[in-house]
């Protein structure tokens, strides 16, 4: 698995488990950072950082705009890890320029075949394929 694929997935269980703790994500991978090395834990990877760190400074926008974009899905009814692949990829789509559309599509498909129900890929791909062709009207 390429850097950059295990990076999302380490951001997605941080996320995923800050989610469900109901604690902020900067306080989850803090203590996975500290962790990191103990008991075969892996080690957090700079972009794991870049990903969950810009996600908690965009996160009130990014809930936003999966609010404003998700027909018939408010977010607290979402399952948390779709909830979770969304609010990752949206903040990789709009804030990270060096990664191409494509790839950000493709990775969170990846991840919600790996971790999430069998209508999840096609639930993630369109609602981020919608937001992808609205990019140049959502960022601030």
């Amino acid at each position: 698995m390429a850097a950059r694929s295990k990076a999302r997935k380490r951001a997605l269980q941080i996320l995923f488990e800050a989610d469900q703790r109901g604690s902020a994500p900067t306080e989850v991978l803090a203590e996975r950072i500290r962790l990191a090395g103990t008991d075969d834990r892996p080690q957090v990877s700079d972009y794991t950082m870049l990903l969950v760190e810009g996600y908690a400074e965009h996160a009130e926008r990014i809930d936003e705009l999966l609010a404003q974009y998700t027909i018939g899905w408010p977010l607290d009814r979402m399952p948390g890890v779709d909830r979770t692949i969304l609010r990752l990829a949206v903040f990789e789509l709009l804030w990270q320029d060096e990664t191409p559309d494509a790839v950000v599509l493709d990775e969170a498909v990846r991840l919600a075949k790996e971790f999430s129900t069998d209508e999840s890929p096609a639930f993630v791909n369109g609602l981020l394929g919608r937001l992808k062709d609205l990019k140049p009207t959502l960022r601030r």
